[in-house]
């Protein structure tokens, strides 16, 4: 099975969150496409439903092989590559996220908080740095990169937590938090979350909270304005949806109880936010 047929179809306007957006300077766009075709792909390796586990790693090591420059298997490794070389950038954070892509392929619990974070180390944190090397950034942001960047994978978990179990059997709500509400992991494949689960999920959006409060100060740090805009949209955006995921149900398929953006919401938020934004800048945020 070659890695082109496992591909989804999806682009960035598919993600939950802005990627490379107009919003990212021309001159940026074209490493941060290069990194996102390149995780577009692992990432869709690691979750296809019908893939045997070894070819999904099979496939995820010709990627490795690749960018490392052991290999040219892999076209997407092979672009990313070169635009590193060209760009002096890193290619350890697209190796990090390789590790999150097997740990998805053999790691289908997680038993607590830590064990969560720790795998949002290498799926989420990665991205951000990347980015944020990209720009010239200053590699003091990293602690506030990465707690937006690990806010946002729990998000990601929490709004897809039903179908992350029905169709790869992966959870990542911690078990022993579904033990403790008396319920387990089959609890999952109800067509509405119980109240025991709403509460589990509540409180994994409240922690996740203490995340998206670390990484407020995130934007007002970024010297590059376009970039600083962008994390800002995505900071309020975060922000928005876990508040929504502690008090909807993301199992339900009621319009009522959606923890998804439309691009109107996202239109209506970024307008919302411009105006602070502005401010915090003319306040002299670099």
């Amino acid at each position: 099975m070659s890695g082109t047929v496992l591909q989804s179809g999806k682009g960035p306007r598919d993600e939950n969150f802005p990627v490379a957006s107009v919003l990212i300077a021309p001159r940026y766009r074209a490493p941060v496409m290069a990194f996102y075709d390149f995780v577009r792909f692992a990432d869709d390796i690691s979750d296809h439903p019908g893939a045997a586990p070894e070819e999904k790693l099979r496939l995820l090591e010709e990627m490795r092989a690749t960018l490392a420059g052991e290999s040219q298997a892999s076209p997407e490794g092979v672009r990313l590559r070169a635009v590193c070389a060209e760009r002096g950038l890193s290619i350890q954070h697209a190796l990090d996220l390789l590790e999150a892509f097997r740990r998805d392929v053999t790691k289908l619990r997680y038993r607590d908080w830590d064990e969560l974070i720790d795998y949002c180390r290498y799926s989420a944190m990665p991205v951000g740095r990347f980015v944020l090397d990209v720009h010239g950034e200053s590699r003091s942001l990293w602690p506030v990169n990465d707690a937006l960047c690990a806010a946002l994978q729990v998000i990601n978990h929490l709004q897809d937590c039903g179908k992350d179990y029905r169709d790869l059997n992966r959870v990542y709500i911690p078990e022993p938090l579904l033990a403790e509400a008396g319920i387990g992991v089959p609890a999952l494949a109800a067509p509405a979350a119980s109240p025991a689960l709403r509460g589990v999920i509540a409180a994994l959006a409240a922690k996740n909270a203490q995340l998206l409060a670390k990484s407020r100060a995130f934007a007002r740090g970024i010297a590059d304005a376009r970039l600083a805009l962008e994390v800002d949209l995505i900071q309020t955006l975060a922000e928005d949806l876990n508040a929504k995921l502690m008090r909807r149900d993301p199992l339900s398929k009621s319009k009522s109880q959606t923890v998804h953006h439309s691009k109107l919401d996202v239109a209506r938020l970024f307008l919302g936010r411009l105006p602070m934004f502005a401010i915090n800048r003319l306040r002299g945020a670099p």
